[in-house]
């Protein structure tokens, strides 16, 4: 039995480890997508799971500071993609890249990058299971010294990128508040995965565990906090107008008074929401 490593003692360098634990470090955007990933790593006691992460910025310094052997990366995030990220990585730590992602579309650019292997979202059961024995592989065959290779032979295939741009993402101080809004919400709807602008969305409503998101005519169900939901989405857009609604503002029509000190909120699509006095001075951001 390993004994413990005493508090602030030095993490053993990667190539002292013995290769029976693979410390992994999960990276999407979408919190549901890691916390399904995760739980389906319980599954394989090798994995421990060292990080997670749910955008490129924060990715970079969790990899740089942890080391993992693995990452389970998304290629799409707002601000620094997938791709940036391992761009960023170039000259220090190189972990193996499983990239994940709900585009298919984007398959063969892995493929040709050679990264370590490519999951597309909803992640099948024996596609992960392959992965995992392809990371196992990996790591016990010491590719572990090619992997800064893989990394450069990964960005020989793609477009170039303004480094400094990157570079400028990751040392921003207020780069958090300009990167952490969703442009896109992606989420599991039976065996297919619905990908929505935040644009399109009208309103979204609590029912029990799950959040009823409204667009383009269409409710989708999803097992999701308000909460949660809230911080994701831009406040410029998005506000709350009761402990159970939020709403696009740029969809709001109208907006009636009542004696009570409410408001009903009428959208473009002819819906009427309740704005509850106890969030009244959202009505300002309609005016």
């Amino acid at each position: 039995m390993t004994e413990p490593s005493s508090p602030g003692a030095p993490e053993t360098p990667k190539d002292e480890r013995d290769g029976s634990t693979i410390r992994a470090m999960l990276v999407d955007d979408e919190p549901l997508a890691n916390t399904g990933l995760k739980a389906r790593l319980e599954a394989f006691p090798e994995f421990e799971i060292v990080g997670e992460c749910l955008n490129g910025r924060e990715a970079v310094k969790q990899i740089k500071a942890k080391t993992p052997d693995l990452v389970f990366l998304d290629i799409q995030m707002p601000g620094l993609d997938g791709f940036g990220v391992v761009r960023a990585l170039l000259g220090g730590p190189a972990p193996l890249i499983i990239f994940v992602t709900a585009y298919d579309k984007f398959a063969i650019e892995a493929f040709e990058a050679n990264a370590l292997d490519y999951l597309v979202k909803p992640v099948e059961p024996a596609r992960l299971e392959a992965a995992i024995e392809r990371a196992r592989a990996a790591i016990r065959s010491r590719t572990a010294a090619s992997r800064e290779t893989r990394l450069v032979e990964l960005l020989a295939s793609l477009s170039d990128e303004d480094r400094d741009r990157i570079k400028e993402l990751i040392d921003d101080p207020g780069w958090a508040a300009k990167e952490r809004y969703a442009e896109r919400l992606s989420f599991k709807d039976g065996s297919k995965v619905v990908i929505l602008n935040a644009d399109d969305i009208e309103w979204i409503d609590a029912a029990g565990d799950y959040m009823c998101v409204h667009a383009g005519g269409k409710t989708h169900i999803i097992r999701e906090t308000m909460k949660t939901l809230q911080q994701r989405l831009d406040p410029a857009r998005f506000q709350r107008i009761h402990r159970s609604a939020i709403v696009n503002v740029n969809k709001v029509k109208e907006l009636h008074p009542h004696s009570n000190g409410e408001y009903f909120v009428t959208l473009e699509n002819g819906s009427e929401l309740k704005l509850s006095r106890s969030y009244k001075d959202v009505v300002a951001r309609f005016l």
